[in-house]
């Protein structure tokens, strides 16, 4: 008596299971790349969460010194906001002058 398997011959067997292995091979590596995907898209939005609680801070911060610069130019008149906006001009170009070295 010979064992003949499941009516396969030995070459067809042979070439039907690199095709189901081959399959189950492209498989697998789908679902490694639809997971590596998954864990960028999470860390970005971990990074834009991150961002945007930043720009709120920021935000505050900019919206808390603008109501005490107002406080100031309103309480030291016109030659005050003059000075305010020329040192606002002189900070600007010194750090443009040091971030073109």
């Amino acid at each position: 008596m010979s064992f003949r398997g499941n009516g396969f011959g030995g070459d067809e067997h042979h070439n039907f299971m690199e095709q189901q292995n081959n399959q189950m091979a492209d498989q697998l590596s789908n679902k490694r790349i639809t997971i590596a995907i998954g864990d960028d898209v999470r860390e970005q939005q971990r990074l834009l969460d991150e961002m945007d609680s930043d720009f709120d801070s920021s935000k505050s911060l900019l919206g808390s010194t603008m109501r005490k610069l107002t406080t100031v130019a309103r309480a030291g008149g016109k030659n005050l906001m003059v000075y305010v906006i020329l040192f606002c001009f002189f900070v600007f170009f010194v750090v443009y002058y040091l971030a073109r070295r």
